[in-house]
């Protein structure tokens, strides 16, 4: 089965969010709708979020502030919806790290090419990366294929199995938000029953060993009710 690709699409006016989200419908994507900052924070925290349809003309905070805060985070496709008269607009918004803009009133078969070229973009920069044996973040090396973790200082850091495997899977979805059960299905010799609280420990286990301050950790952030995301960039 092909899992659709989830987008999100970000308006506050009713009637332009719900015929975008029909228009995507009907081509087959799943849609989640947010008319603000806050809803939309609640669905991107879901972590399964593939494309962001951002609005630069919002209520209370606008597109420019919650693109910045997206990109603190996440890699994710993000396309800037904007009008005609955002151009310095629109170049801030790539000059901050959006992919893509279409500008009001647009053409929805175009918004829709720019969308699935974005979509094969992304894809395949996250599958690409993911088939790289070496990854490497904040001066950190993780092998995958020596299965070896090598710190800033050049020393080698020993993993368990455990904390191996979930450090991989981080890495490898750095920027997306991982639940505990989206973790824990990357644990293939669980170390404790899944009942116990497997993924924080692991979690606060890999902490003490990468992060320079464990208790106000970089690297590994939590996200309060959901699971946690990977922040630690590439070098």
């Amino acid at each position: 089965m092909v899992t659709k690709s989830h987008i999100l699409v970000v308006e506050d006016e009713l009637t332009s969010r719900a015929t975008l989200s029909g228009y995507f419908e009907n081509e087959g994507y799943r849609i989640t709708e947010a008319a603000d900052g806050e809803e939309m924070r609640t669905a991107f925290a879901k972590g399964d979020v593939d494309l962001v349809m951002l609005d630069i003309r919002l209520p209370g905070e606008d597109g420019l502030s919650l693109l910045k805060e997206l990109r603190q985070s996440s890699d994710v496709g993000i396309i800037m919806v904007t009008g005609k008269s955002d151009d310095v607009d629109r170049i801030v918004a790539l000059e901050m790290g959006a992919d893509d803009y279409v500008t009001k009133p647009f053409n929805p078969r175009e918004l829709l090419a720019r969308a699935k070229n974005l979509l094969k973009r992304t894809s395949a920069a996250r599958m690409a990366d993911k088939n790289e044996p070496v990854k490497k973040f904040s001066g950190w090396t993780l092998d995958t294929e020596k299965r070896r973790l090598e710190s800033p200082e050049g020393k080698d850091v020993r993993l368990t199995r455990g904390e191996f495997e979930l450090l991989v899977a981080m890495v490898n979805n750095s920027g997306r938000v991982l639940t505990r059960d989206n973790l824990l299905d990357h644990i293939s010799h669980r170390e404790w029953d899944p009942n116990d609280r497997t993924v924080d420990v692991l979690i606060g286990r890999l902490r003490r060993k990468i992060e320079t301050t464990p208790q106000d950790p970089e690297l590994i952030a939590t996200v309060h009710g959901v699971g946690y995301v990977f922040t630690g960039g590439r070098d």
